[in-house]
């Protein structure tokens, strides 16, 4: 495995990990304690917060902002300027009027499971769970938990579909959910989605 690649430009901390393959592009940070798995890259700009921890061949593009203590499993797409928030009610003073300090109030953080994409421009407002396999769409705003292969839009996000491992929305026949990629099959119980065959 090739060693990992910082670009000139980029601030990655001492104490950050690295894993094998991984990429670090120009001005992208990458803070205090945080662990890029093997093979994930982190894009131009991009921000990765103290102790985030990313799974192996994740991508993070452009401009990205993941605040700890978000906690990214394998094989998740962070689209350009996506933002995971921390902060539950944000404030940059407390009511006396005194400046926050990070003792002040207590970071919440937003969990991304295996596979699942989130488009350009997107906020998940934390906390939330973002499911395996989800796919979010650009723009949008979660502010809610995501099942797993759910397909989430809009302004809050709502789910108006489901996808596949392969990221292609999934067809109804049959009373089952079939991917037109791969060809796989899904079936839908109590709101949740599972691969059948």
């Amino acid at each position: 495995m090739p060693e990992p690649y910082v670009a000139p430009g980029a601030d990655v901390a001492g104490s950050a990990r690295l894993g094998d393959g991984v990429t670090v592009w120009h001005l992208a940070q990458v803070r205090e304690d945080a662990e890029i798995g093997a093979n994930s890259i982190v894009g131009r700009g991009a921000y990765v917060g103290i102790g985030v921890r990313v799974g192996e061949n994740s991508k993070i593009q452009n401009h990205a902002l993941v605040y700890e203590p978000a906690e990214l499993a394998a094989g998740v797409f962070i689209g350009p300027a996506v933002v995971l928030t921390n902060d539950t009610f944000p404030r940059a003073v407390n009511p006396d009027g005194s400046r926050k300090s990070a003792s002040d109030w207590d970071p919440v953080g937003v969990t991304v499971g295996e596979g699942a994409s989130i488009g350009a421009r997107a906020v998940c407002v934390a906390p939330v769970t973002i499911g395996a396999w989800a796919t979010v769409a650009a723009g949008a705003v979660v502010t809610r938990d995501v099942p797993a292969h759910a397909l989430m839009v809009g302004v809050p996000a709502r789910r108006v579909g489901w996808v596949g491992r392969a990221g292609v929305p999934l067809v109804e026949k049959d009373g089952a959910w079939h991917c037109p990629s791969s060809g796989a099959v899904y079936t839908e119980d109590g709101g949740s989605l599972r691969e059948t065959g």
